[in-house]
């Protein structure tokens, strides 16, 4: 079958933009890492810690450079992944504005947390392998 996300169907992107996606890939880890060893959520850390803002920044920066090759995917896919994170933290603190929802928020990080380590974990694993993320 064509499959739109197809390597071959998309630009070969250049070098240098591969290495800084693995590099924007390796600030969002470094962020989810330092949430996983201190006390902060994992989620908290990667919405707010300097390394993932600057990631974000640099796929904002770098997007029309990348549009066209299977590197838009994993673009997407960062911007997705903060993006819907910061959602998600959102609401918890809206949970935990109230005595009862402080549970509820609580178990809402941890879940959003374990998805930010999914999500950066399987995009790095697939540009390792130079592949687009699926749609």
């Amino acid at each position: 079958m064509n499959d739109p996300t197809s390597a071959a169907l998309l630009a070969e992107p250049m070098p240098g933009l591969i290495r800084l996606t693995h590099l924007i890939y390796a600030l969002h880890a470094f962020t989810v890492l330092t949430g996983l060893m201190t006390t902060a959520f994992v989620v908290t850390a990667f919405v707010t810690g300097w390394p993932s803002l600057i990631g974000v920044v640099l796929n904002y920066l770098k997007r029309s450079e990348v549009r066209g090759t299977w590197l838009e995917s994993h673009f997407r896919w960062q911007l997705r992944t903060f993006w819907f994170a910061l959602l998600w933290l959102v609401v918890g603190l809206l949970f935990a504005l109230t005595l009862i929802g402080i549970p509820l928020a609580v178990v809402l990080f941890a879940l959003v947390g374990l998805w930010v380590l999914y999500r950066v974990g399987r995009g790095w694993l697939r540009l390792n392998d130079r592949r687009p993320m699926p749609l």
